[in-house]
């Protein structure tokens, strides 16, 4: 896998979640939006990888993880993030939306419309969207 395999993960995991919102499948929705982000964090944080150098063992293993916040922290753009949503107070608003989110939301069998709803405007959302701004990025 490399970046651009990330960088294409995440786009199509958000327009999936698109279809399955349009299905009424609020879980399945949920959870590929999270997703999405993690794939555009990882996006963000292949950049860190050079050819021919062997990587910190720290950074490898917070690549594999699917915590957004380690994630966040070895991708480059976190000190933007943060100055971004200290700023703006509707990508703050977003960025806490979509930090809440985990993979194990996978096994959560029901979902509300709301909630699914919610975490497509703070992914997708075109000024406020935390998986817009992470497109800008990697």
């Amino acid at each position: 896998m490399n970046r651009t395999d990330l960088i294409l993960l995440a786009e199509a995991r958000i327009e999936d979640a698109k279809i399955l919102l349009q299905a009424r499948r609020w879980a399945a929705a949920y959870y590929l939006l999270g997703y999405a982000v993690e794939c555009g964090l990882k996006a963000c944080a292949a950049r860190q990888f050079r050819q021919d150098e062997v990587p910190d063992k720290t950074l490898v293993n917070d690549f594999y993880s699917h915590r957004l916040d380690k994630l966040l922290a070895i991708s480059g753009v976190k000190a933007e993030l943060e100055r971004r949503a200290n700023v703006e107070t509707a990508f703050e608003i977003s960025w806490n939306t979509v930090r809440d989110w985990s993979e194990s939301s996978r096994y959560e069998p029901s979902m509300s419309e709301a909630k699914a709803q919610d975490m497509l405007n703070a992914v997708a959302d075109p000024k406020i969207g935390v998986g817009t701004w992470l497109s800008t990025q990697w």
